[in-house]
């Protein structure tokens, strides 16, 4: 005859249940929160590191190798050979400050535009007029990238649209068709929603209090601007310059298919297509590094507290 024995659900054999054990183990990752934190952020923290940074320091070993000229084969040797032709061709230092140049120069007009915008929507707008623009804004980002960058090429090109309305206000001997104005217009409006979301954020966080008091105290609205509006929302300012500036620093297709001059990407895509791994990895860390400078002084001014 068969013996049954009745247990409470989730009981086991020697008496113990899984719901105390399940308490004991909550009660405890409670009291230490650096293996609750490391339980959490274990998996996707391991993977940057072994992806992500893994990545970069394989990029940077390569980078001292070099390529037999004669065999086409890498070497892997340590050698200065690569940073050493980086820092005396005068072709690659002219490359770096091009790509440097139009980088501040599209960020700082993504920030003179994304600013207005940003602020209307934030301070200004009604609940359906601020919908209205910021659905206008990420609109753009719901097409492909190149399908963007093939439009204001065709839009550039001699005899577009962009060509008659230049002849129409007495500027048709302008010619934007491949040339650094067609990169730089192109740059500008493809990175423009990245900078005005953050500026947006900055600005819809600033208190009305805040200016009310300062109309109370007798300031004008342009003092508010410079002692209120501008330094609670420089934090959002500069999370926004830091997305055009490093896709604008990173970006070779753009100047490739609207341009007629090379910049970094450019250079390092045409070595990779050679076969001179060594020499790209080496020219990588030229736009890396000005990021690891960018970055620091981003975080000094409080940028990542806005994203």
């Amino acid at each position: 005859m068969a013996v049954t024995t009745d247990r409470p659900p989730g009981t086991e054999p020697g008496g113990d249940t899984a719901e105390p054990r399940r308490g004991r183990i909550s009660a405890w990752l409670h009291r230490h929160r650096g293996a609750q934190l490391g339980l959490t952020l274990g998996d996707p923290l391991g993977w940057m590191l072994v992806v992500y940074l893994g990545a970069l320091v394989l990029l940077l070993v390569t980078s001292f190798w070099k390529l037999n000229p004669l065999s086409q084969f890498i070497e892997r040797t340590f050698t200065l050979e690569n940073y050493q032709q980086l820092l005396t061709e005068p072709s690659f230092r002219t490359v770096a400050l091009r790509t440097l140049g139009m980088s501040v120069a599209v960020t700082v007009t993504d920030i003179a535009l994304a600013f207005p915008i940003a602020y209307y929507a934030a301070r200004i707008a009604t609940p359906r007029a601020r919908n209205a623009v910021l659905v206008a804004v990420v609109l753009p980002l719901w097409s492909s990238y190149l399908v963007r960058v093939f439009a204001w090429r065709t839009i550039l090109e001699g005899g577009g649209p962009a060509q008659w309305l230049l002849s129409h206000i007495g500027l048709g001997g302008v010619r934007l068709t491949y040339s650094n104005w067609a990169i730089w217009i192109a740059f500008t409006y493809l990175w423009l929603p990245f900078v005005i979301l953050p500026i947006f954020a900055a600005l819809d966080r600033i208190p009305s209090s805040y200016l009310d008091a300062s109309g109370d105290l007798g300031a004008r609205s342009g003092t508010t601007f410079r002692r209120v509006i501008w330094p609670l929302a420089l934090p959002g300012i500069v999370a926004g310059s830091i997305f055009s500036f490093s896709l604008t620093l990173g970006d070779y297709i753009t100047p490739d298919l609207v341009g007629n001059t090379k910049f970094i990407g450019n250079i390092v895509s045409d070595k990779v297509g050679l076969g001179d791994l060594p020499f790209a990895a080496a020219y990588c860390m030229v736009p890396i590094a000005i990021m690891a400078v960018y970055l620091l002084l981003a975080r000094r001014l409080g940028a990542f507290e806005a994203l």
